[in-house]
């Protein structure tokens, strides 16, 4: 009888990559161990298998203590929204990657694994077949890249022989589950939605189920201090991807263009009303979602096939197939 894996202690299990990756770890065999800050993220985890640690990236003793005799640590959780005050991003993910860090040593943790971005890339410019030896812009565009950056360069400064760290860099995180980018896709395509510069440039995608599989493949085999990109595979033609995104939430996205300028402009005046008058919400377009959306993203995974094993589990095709609306 082969005996059971060790735990692995996980941030953002309740969210939509933490969720399928509590799934894969306890299929594979791990335990898994997940920081809950409310009793319904707790109650979520423990209903897919996992133990529930009240605490949040502020509560080092909670993580400390929940990370003891686990062989492993996945870093998901941050704040993910693409407006918001910097003093948010700075306490929610760099200091609390900080905090995870800390935590790991106190625990004797002997592995971190940290979920970046691509967006640690943005600086406003198409990012065009990028492989993890381009360099972090001097200034990053919107505070989300800026933030994910910072708490990336944390991570890997940590690498050392007492705490072995690395970082999966997934690429539009996307699939069936999804309670965030789907939904936010359909609600702007009911507002009347515009393909800026006409859509027809190409992004790089990561289905969930392709994102979670690279990270257990990088926990067990990528090499520390190391920095691996995750996709789908090719390219794919943006219009094309996100059109079937929308139609999938039972929208239909329409026809309508209009130059990139014009979305350029709207999001530089969008951000100044949010940042000068008392309103809510947030903008309905922002840089940092524009540059990330209607310009070019493509990244290359190249290094996670050859050095951790990597392929994609799950077909572009396959994962929209999945997300298709039944037949009437």
């Amino acid at each position: 009888m082969t005996a059971p894996r060790p735990s692995i202690f996980l941030t953002g299990g309740s969210g939509f990559l933490g969720r399928r990756l509590i799934v894969d770890l306890i299929a594979a065999g791990y335990g898994v161990r997940a920081l809950a800050r409310s009793e319904r993220a707790a109650a979520t985890v423990r209903a897919l298998g996992a133990e529930p640690v009240p605490g949040d990236l502020g509560d080092l003793p909670s993580m400390r203590d929940g990370m003891a005799g686990c062989a492993a640590a996945i870093h998901s959780a941050a704040k993910v929204e693409q407006w918001g005050r910097w003093e948010d991003f700075l306490r929610d993910t760099v200091q609390g990657t900080e905090q995870v860090i800390a935590a790991a040593r106190a625990a004797g943790l002997p592995r971190l694994l940290h979920i970046s971005t691509e967006a640690v890339l943005a600086d406003g410019h198409p990012i065009v077949d990028a492989d993890e030896t381009r360099p972090l812009p001097p200034q990053p565009n919107g505070f989300y890249p800026r933030s994910k950056g910072l708490a990336e360069q944390r991570v890997l400064a940590a690498n050392g022989s007492d705490l072995e760290t690395l970082v999966v860099r997934p690429r539009f995180i996307w699939g069936k589950g999804d309670t965030t980018l789907a939904p936010k896709l359909a609600q702007a395509a009911r507002a009347g939605w515009v393909w800026f510069g006409g859509g027809r440039h190409r992004i790089s995608t990561c289905h969930v189920r392709n994102v979670s599989h690279g990270v257990l493949l990088a926990l067990e085999r990528g090499r520390a201090g190391e920095i691996y990109f995750l996709t789908d595979g090719a390219p794919v033609a943006f219009r094309d991807f996100i059109g079937r995104l929308i139609r999938s939430q039972g929208v239909e996205p329409g026809e309508r263009t209009a130059p990139l300028w014009i979305a350029d402009a709207l999001a530089a005046l969008g951000e100044a009303a949010w940042t000068l008058l008392p309103l809510r919400g947030e903008p309905p377009l922002t840089r940092s979602a524009l540059n990330l959306f209607f310009r070019e993203v493509t990244v290359r995974d190249d290094k996670a096939r050859r050095e951790i094993g990597y392929r994609p589990v799950v077909s572009v095709e396959e994962g929209l197939r999945e997300l298709a609306p039944p037949a009437s």
